[in-house]
């Protein structure tokens, strides 16, 4: 399958979906992180010119060691909005990737960037089959199945995930794809949580260092949402230690038998549906 995981900035794929990518890569599936911003706004010292290509380079290496594609367009950090402009050039996209599957952000979130990005992947999953819209890039037949990225937000609905993949197994390779996120990981983010002084300068300490920092809210998921997958749970023979989540978007097309098989390790039926 063609796999579109598509969020605002460089570094939101890897965050929220990195072991799944990792994982689905080397099932064979065709993977692809797309940052529809630039990533130019995040950094204290930084001018958004320099740092436009250092993530870039950043993103591009992560792929590099996750065996995946990584694509950066080309909108500003920080002013993404659900615009007519905007929601061409991701129709356009999906179609040019021929995306089977695509991930993103819920509309409800923190940062302005990470809903417009959600809109606007709703807004795209249906024009995409819609021929005389953007006819410069042919239709794709059927809508993508749709999927948004765990978060912990309550107001208006909070995520009530469908599908659960366990990454335990891939966990060290995850800590790589975000090591190659220099710029964020042990600048930016610590900067912002008042820790950058802590920050080792020696390579290998610095990735453990990230390790320890981030290795409880990795863990987290699967205890807060274990509970939703108990009956699936009880014929799982693995740990169930460091687990992705995603919830279905009802915008997208619905997936196959073959293809749930393919992407998840457990699946919880939505309530309603026997």
């Amino acid at each position: 399958m063609n796999i579109v995981c598509m969020g605002a900035h460089p570094d939101d794929a890897e965050w929220y979906a990195g072991g799944s990518m990792i994982m689905w890569t080397e099932k064979g599936h065709n993977v692809y992180a797309v940052s529809v911003t630039k990533g130019d706004m995040g950094h204290y010292e930084i001018k958004p010119k320099e740092l436009e290509q250092i993530r870039q380079k950043e993103a591009e290496e992560s792929a590099k060691r996750g065996g995946y594609t990584s694509i950066v367009m080309d909108f500003p950090d920080g002013s993404l909005m659900p615009t007519l402009e905007v929601r061409h050039e991701i129709v356009s996209l999906i179609r040019r990737l021929k995306a089977d599957v695509v991930l993103t952000h819920r509309p409800c979130d923190y940062h302005p960037d990470h809903r417009a990005c959600g809109v606007l992947v709703q807004d795209s999953a249906f024009l995409v089959t819609v021929p005389h819209f953007c006819p410069e890039v042919p239709a794709l037949s059927q809508s993508p199945f749709c999927l948004y990225m765990m978060d912990m937000f309550q107001k208006p609905i909070p995520f009530h995930p469908n599908y659960a993949v366990d990454i335990t197994s891939v966990i060290d390779k995850k800590w790589d794809l975000l090591d190659a996120m220099s710029s964020q990981m042990y600048e930016w983010l610590p900067w912002l949580d008042h820790q950058l002084e802590e920050v080792p300068q020696d390579k290998e300490a610095r990735r453990q260092w990230l390790r320890e920092r981030w290795d409880s809210l990795f863990r987290m998921p699967s205890f807060y949402f274990r509970s939703l997958f108990e009956k699936e749970l009880e014929t799982y023979d693995k740990s169930f230690e460091y687990v992705e989540f995603f919830e279905q978007c009802e915008y997208g097309r619905s997936p196959s038998r073959l293809e749930i098989d393919a992407l998840f390790t457990l699946e919880r039926k939505p309530q309603g549906i026997i």
